[in-house]
């Protein structure tokens, strides 16, 4: 006997399906080749929907704005953000990052003169294609530029 739920799965395999074409209008062959395009600036991508407010996208980091009271360290709960003593800086890893923004809520951010209030180091930015094989790629880390410079002296 037919019942209610044969009848909407024979409607639905019926129906035109109802996709995003996101990334691309059409997939690409290779997918790795397409994000080096997109970065080179000579392919495009389709958004996949138009970014919601208060969309919790990458976070950005303003190493001036920093004050290094170290309240975001403590609040995070992935460990996503390093303590650089030298500096008295932080260093955000967007690999380790759950995107709670509590990190964003609880800095307090620096008053620069000229301006009525205090503009946050942390904030939330509608970056979300983060995918990358690297986890510790110099696009999925926010640290001060002089960090920076001695990692890549390093070499790690």
């Amino acid at each position: 006997m037919p019942t209610k739920a044969m009848f909407l799965m024979i409607k639905q395999l019926l129906e035109k399906p109802f996709t995003n074409p996101f990334p691309v209008k059409h997939a690409p062959s290779n997918v790795t080749s397409l994000i080096e395009k997109v970065q080179k600036g000579e392919a495009k991508i389709n958004p996949p929907v138009p970014i919601p407010e208060n969309f919790r996208g990458k976070i950005k980091y303003d190493s001036e704005r920093c004050i290094g009271c170290r309240l975001c360290i403590t609040v995070c709960p992935a460990d996503a953000i390093e303590w650089l003593p030298e500096l008295k800086k932080v260093r955000y890893y967007a690999s380790r990052c759950m995107y709670c923004a509590l990190c964003v809520d609880v800095c307090p951010g620096k008053k620069f003169p000229g301006e009525e209030k205090a503009v946050k180091a942390l904030t939330l930015s509608d970056e979300f294609l983060l995918a990358n094989y690297d986890k510790y790629d110099d696009s999925l880390i926010e640290e001060p530029p002089e960090a920076r410079e001695a990692r890549k002296a390093k070499g790690t």
